[in-house]
């Protein structure tokens, strides 16, 4: 078996996690385009059309459906189940992302069911800690912001470290902690830098949606978050590798041990 590494132990760097995601994606570029649509693609766009009659009324300013106490409280009660079905999702596509990395890495080829199957076993506890982590980082934001921040950034590769290593809700997110301590404003450029151009290109879409409407529009804008949550989850789990080998000096076949 090949062991692949990402980096010498010591200094975690953003340009190697930049070339090691673009290099995962690139060599299986169906596979992660396939978990994306899945699990961000498909229920992005199923989510924009449930909402649509919503945004309609926005964007149009109906002053009769915004002042009708029962549709407010309607379109209250879809943007919570909306919300929380994204986030269901965007953590099955963290999980099953996070399983092809480590078995491209390790010189394997990923298969879409096994990933699959790895993101619905470790649902649950994912589940947990992005409850968690949520509200963690969400009180920290609402006193100080700072800490809030540093809060999620700590916390920030419990998952993979979950999946991986299986030390449990808590166990992974204080190892996540000890894992980031002092690479955590290095992980806060490598994300801030992918929010900047997600963001950059998701008001880009915003505009044809506003412009154009329609189906067209909706379609491209659940491809536009195909693309970055499958960017951003790839990212973290190519993160969580080098941060394994710049502190630990762990090689990629040393990681994928607990799946043999």
């Amino acid at each position: 078996m090949t062991t692949a590494t990402l980096g010498q132990p010591g200094r975690f760097e953003i340009g190697r996690v930049f070339n090691g995601t673009f290099s995962v994606i690139g060599r299986n570029i169906g596979l992660c385009i396939g978990l994306a649509l899945l699990f961000s693609g498909l229920p992005a766009l199923l989510i924009r059309m449930w909402q649509q009659p919503q945004i309609d009324a926005m964007l149009h300013g109906d002053p009769g459906a915004m002042a009708d106490p029962n549709a407010v409280f309607r379109n209250f009660y879809i943007s919570i189940i909306a919300g929380l079905v994204a986030f269901v999702f965007a953590l099955l596509l963290q999980a099953a992302l996070m399983r092809a990395t480590i078995e491209d890495l390790n010189g394997k080829q990923p298969s879409f069911g096994d990933c699959i199957q790895i993101a619905i076993r470790f649902l649950l506890p994912t589940l947990a800690i992005g409850l968690l982590v949520g509200i963690g980082a969400g009180i920290g934001l609402m006193l100080l912001i700072v800490p809030g921040i540093i809060l999620w950034l700590g916390w920030s590769m419990a998952v993979p470290v979950l999946i991986q290593e299986r030390l449990g809700v808590f166990g992974s997110m204080s190892r996540s902690r000890a894992l980031t301590k002092g690479s955590r404003w290095s992980l806060f450029g490598l994300f801030l830098i992918i929010v900047i151009i997600a963001m950059i290109i998701q008001w880009g879409m915003l505009l044809v949606l506003v412009l154009f409407g329609g189906i067209i529009a909706e379609v491209g804008a659940a491809l536009v978050q195909t693309v970055v949550s499958m960017v951003l989850s790839v990212a973290t789990a190519v993160s969580y590798v080098e941060l394994r080998q710049a502190k630990e000096g762990a090689s990629i076949d040393q990681l994928a041990e607990i799946f043999s």
